[in-house]
């Protein structure tokens, strides 16, 4: 019989890591997490894993259990440039990335794989955190992704960082596969839709941009992604979610915001994925989330090298 491929997700969320990883044939036996609603969210749909809700920072690590992979996408608020003026809870946040030390250090697990944002790279403690990871018998192999490449309808780069035990790490080998297009998870028929017309001059900015290109179907983003605020095709993978609401629909002379149930698909959950809580609880679970597809095919690849 061959031996299982176990896994333990920290700062698991929702549960798009584990999701992934189950998906991709990993038993993941261990999901912590410090808010009570994502862990909820995250039992309803995982009963079989062992679920914790503890801030990671106090939790005993000795408590884990063995396993192959150890999974984790620590705090990124700390990190991201979005995250604006400097605040003394950056600290805080950025600290949760020793959490991963810490857990090697307790299991000695074969591989690991952390996510977060690429501006990760930037703290000032990174080389010093890659060196205690080394410390431990880890080599670590840095990839920035963008989810579109790997099946994903959602254009989002994030670092994802591989790690083994005693080897190098795994390289990871971006997909031959095309995001799909926003259209693909836009339900046109569903919604509250209002009309165009009496928006905030921003809105109506940007409808007007949409328009001016020839497109009677297309979204608006509520926020900048480096090149001002344009209407976005929907033929192209949507733009990265975040937390809140950060795109609006148009079609002809319609508008309404995305659904939870459209971010949920542009997230690549599956159309059965309960969601707990308030609509502005879920929009922030998804926001924080992994999509599903891309650690699908990452922990797939990490399979393959174990």
């Amino acid at each position: 019989m061959t031996k299982p491929f176990t896994a333990v997700d920290l700062f698991a969320g929702a549960g798009g890591w584990t999701t992934g990883a189950t998906q991709a044939g990993a038993q993941v036996l261990m999901a912590i997490n410090h808010w009570p609603r994502a862990v909820a969210t995250h039992a309803l749909n995982h009963p079989g894993t062992t679920h914790a809700c503890q801030d990671l920072s106090l939790f005993d690590h000795s408590r884990l259990p063995e396993h192959d992979l150890l999974i984790a996408s620590p705090s990124c608020v700390g990190h991201t440039r979005a995250r604006g003026k400097e605040r003394r809870h950056h600290d805080a946040t950025r600290a949760t990335a020793w959490c991963v030390v810490d857990a090697v250090e307790a299991k000695r697990p074969a591989q690991l794989v952390v996510e977060n944002v690429p501006d990760f790279r930037e703290w000032e403690l990174y080389g010093v955190w890659r060196m205690a990871l080394a410390a431990l018998g880890y080599s670590l192999e840095e990839h920035v992704l963008n989810a579109a490449e790997w099946g994903v309808p959602q254009e989002r780069v994030r670092l994802i960082i591989t790690g083994r035990r005693g080897a190098r790490a795994v390289q990871l080998r971006t997909p031959n596969v095309a995001g799909a297009s926003a259209e693909s998870i836009i339900d046109w028929g569903a919604g509250e839709w209002g009309s165009t017309e009496g928006r905030a001059k921003r809105t109506t900015d940007v409808i007007a941009d949409g328009r001016s290109r020839g497109w009677s179907r297309f979204l608006v983003p509520y926020f900048s992604q480096g090149s001002g605020l344009r209407a976005r095709s929907v033929e192209r993978p949507i733009g990265t979610l975040t937390t809140k609401d950060r795109y609006g629909i148009v079609d002809g002379n319609r508008y309404r915001m995305l659904s939870i149930v459209e971010a949920q698909r542009a997230m690549s959950f599956p159309d059965g994925y309960l969601l707990t809580g308030t609509g502005v609880e879920r929009k922030a679970m998804l926001g924080n989330a992994v999509p599903p597809e891309l650690a699908r095919r990452v922990i797939e690849q990490l399979r393959e090298a174990a």
